[in-house]
């Protein structure tokens, strides 16, 4: 189960949070009694502020598929978006109150980072383009934020699902935390089984999701409490262009996504291997597999098999000296967090953080610019000089 359940983990500062049950154990963040150090985003290269909002769902159409005494399944989503004017809005954290009490408890050597992004700020004029982020098994949505951050910030209205149940906490208004409920670890059978019923509730939350932007594009606030929209949302959102990123079992979920809905008009699968349906079936949208240094088609049966059955334009690239866990944000701020190079290598490899995220970064956004704006100039066509470390596969 390559880049699914052994390798789910959370991010861990001062005071280890508890491991994601089936996740394997992440480094210990070193003690050193120093003052407090504040991590520290990437800052975002495109020309455009951001602003943010979360929104909390409920499709009481369908259970909780991991608690279904709970008749209706409820999710937090995240909306970062080019902003008109972010004067007065306060910077968003990376995680929400709840979580980050649990994950970096009071008299840690660190404090969390704040973002890019401005929290209630009215979105920028024009129409922009949509892209959908769902992040590796058993953690949170705000993993992806410095790629997230990107796109937004040059004009994508970029939309982070929280799978309830699935993440290790997830946080609802009024400070209700939902903590992870996943079956113990058994047999390799019923950790298939595991999956199975993680990809199709991470395939309903992005569809239901897409469901309500329609609705906010209508006018409509789908938040369950109804707190206030930023203004200018309801005309910032061009449903029409859809792409869909994520990493690991994310990464499968837009491969999935893309099959059962196409809404959904471009793909990219970060170090994910891919279940489900469209193995088989395949796809005839554009699709990207970008893998870390350890995982790409020549041993990984999914990729192989996804890939003789991707009939649209497709591409697969290999980030040299990275780990699975390089697609999160993770690989910037633990090392911040004193956390020693040597016990990162497993998960992250030894690319160093920051240049991982800016070659992720240029990739991610040629490829959806290429299919959602027709542009992106040549990055995708052949190897750059300029960032060597990206190799193409096929």
């Amino acid at each position: 189960m390559r880049s699914t359940i052994a390798a789910a983990a959370v991010l861990t500062v001062g005071l280890l949070a508890p491991a994601p049950a089936h996740a394997a154990a992440p480094a210990e963040t070193a003690r050193t009694g120093a003052a407090t150090t504040r991590l520290v985003l990437p800052q975002p290269t495109g020309r455009d502020r951001i602003g943010t909002v979360s929104l909390h769902l409920i499709d009481g159409s369908r259970p909780d598929p991991w608690v279904p005494a709970q008749l209706s399944r409820e999710i937090m989503v995240q909306l970062w978006y080019p902003a008109a004017d972010v004067r007065g809005y306060p910077r968003a954290d990376w995680v929400s109150p709840g979580l980050a009490a649990v994950i970096n408890p009071p008299g840690s050597p660190v404090t969390l980072p704040v973002t890019h992004a401005h929290t209630g700020a009215p979105a920028a004029r024009g129409r922009h383009p949509v892209v959908l982020y769902s992040p590796g098994f058993g953690v949170e949505r705000t993993a992806g934020t410095a790629l997230v951050e990107e796109l937004a910030s040059h004009g994508y209205v970029v939309v982070t699902i929280d799978h309830t149940h699935d993440a290790p906490l997830v946080e609802f208004p009024g400070g209700r935390l939902e903590p992870q409920t996943l079956p113990e670890p058994g047999d390799p059978d019923a950790e298939e089984q595991v999956i199975a019923t993680a990809l199709a509730a991470r395939v309903a939350d992005t569809r239901f999701t897409l469901d309500r932007l329609a609705a906010i594009s209508r006018g409509r606030n789908p938040d369950a409490e109804h707190r206030p929209l930023p203004r200018g949302l309801k005309d910032a959102m061009d449903l029409s262009k859809v792409a869909m990123f994520g990493h690991s079992l994310g990464g499968a979920t837009a491969a999935q996504v893309m099959y059962e809905d196409r809404r959904v008009r471009a793909g990219i699968n970060m170090d994910g291997s891919v279940s489900g349906t469209v193995v088989a079936a395949g796809l005839d949208r554009p699709f990207l597999l970008l893998g870390s240094d350890q995982h790409d088609s020549a041993d990984d049966e999914s990729w192989t098999e996804l890939w003789s059955h991707l009939r649209g334009p497709r591409r697969e690239l290999q980030l040299d000296e990275s780990g699975h866990m390089s697609f999160t944000d993770y690989q910037v701020l633990l090392p911040q967090a004193g956390v020693p190079a040597a016990d990162l290598i497993p998960a992250y490899g030894t690319i160093d953080g920051a240049r991982s995220v800016t070659v992720q970064r240029a990739y991610v956004l040629a490829f959806i610019d290429r299919y959602l704006r027709r542009s992106g100039g040549q990055l995708l066509d052949r190897p750059s000089p300029r960032f060597p470390e990206m190799r193409f596969v096929g």
